[in-house]
């Protein structure tokens, strides 16, 4: 009914285990069924794909899902193993390599023709619990690049630890959700996915945990002035992306408009550039010649958090007066 009024275009398939890997795959299969066959919902479907389910019936569901995702929860084997003694890393990592290839050899087979079903188009995600073990975020952000590299992978999503059983001696007494490490995690991957960084740019023995304080480009490029200013009349796409306050629709605008002219501040600031944070790692005639090599980092990284400071006190203070 909800899609027929368009009020959804489509939904998450998910259950935890009843009874067995395989007859909660059945069920599931027995809804998506129904609904693409019975009640012809046209719209988009991510399926979980259960551990430990047959092949068959992943192949089933792999063909009326548009999206698959087998959850890895736990970052690394050692703390899985740990936790959950009855589970394992190649138990995860079976159905999501089947349903890789099961992408493969469709996309194959809709090379020679056309009508040939579809399987899991959209491709497949995981996700992690953030802070349920002493993981540092160097371990996960590096599993998350290498399943980026695999042709099938599109999403990893970080979920932050939210204590439940606290009568449990190894998990974590925390007092609330590490709510802005899952934030600070989920930029980190968008600067993987879009930004052309690697996990070891980001995250490094000497720094294995994100900077809580600044986000994860910030913070890249505070350990690394040698890299800045950047000219953004002259330099390469790839180091405009690189500078903070700059997104890739912006980097793309300004490598399109300076073949016309050199670009003011104001033509930056109508681009999109949020020039509180790039000016630092810019130059252009109309800046002083005062970017972070001149100023040091630690002087930029100073003034960066406490404009976030006073940003969140204004929005605190306009909540409350809303409030009365």
């Amino acid at each position: 009914a909800f899609y027929q009024r368009n009020y959804i275009e489509g939904l998450f398939l998910s259950s935890g285990v009843m009874r067995n890997p395989d007859y909660t795959m059945e069920q599931m299969l027995r809804v998506v069924k129904l609904l693409r066959e019975a009640y012809r919902f046209n719209g988009y479907i991510h399926m979980k794909a259960i551990p430990g389910a047959s092949d068959e019936l992943i192949a089933q569901a792999g063909r009326y899902a548009d999206r698959m995702s087998v959850n890895l929860e736990i970052p690394s084997e050692e703390n899985l193993k740990l936790l959950a003694p009855e589970k394992s890393y190649s138990e995860v990592f079976a159905p999501m390599r089947f349903i890789q290839q099961g992408m493969l050899e469709s996309a194959e087979e809709r090379k020679k023709f056309r009508s040939a079903p579809r399987f899991v188009p959209a491709g497949q995600s995981t996700q992690l619990i953030i802070g349920a073990t002493p993981d540092s975020d160097r371990q996960i952000l590096t599993l998350a690049s290498a399943l980026y590299r695999r042709p099938s992978f599109k999403r990893v999503y970080y979920s932050g630890y939210i204590p439940v059983n606290r009568g449990d001696s190894r998990l974590p007494a925390l007092a609330a959700p590490p709510l802005v490490r899952e934030n600070r995690l989920y930029q980190a991957d968008w600067l993987m996915r879009f930004y052309e960084f690697k996990a070891t740019e980001i995250v490094d023995e000497s720094h294995p945990d994100l900077d809580l304080d600044v986000d994860p480009k910030m913070g890249w490029a505070l350990r690394h002035p040698e890299f800045f200013p950047v000219d953004v009349n002259s330099a390469p796409y790839e180091m405009i992306l690189r500078v903070p306050g700059i997104g890739v629709k912006s980097a793309k605008l300004i490598v399109v408009s300076r073949r016309y002219g050199r670009l003011s501040i104001p033509q930056l600031k109508k681009i999109g550039v949020v020039m509180k944070r790039a000016q630092y790692f810019i130059v252009n005639r109309e800046l002083p010649m005062q970017t972070v090599n001149e100023l040091t980092p630690q002087y930029v990284r100073r003034q960066v958090t406490q404009k976030q400071k006073n940003r969140a006190a204004e929005l605190l203070q306009y909540a409350i007066e809303w409030g009365e």
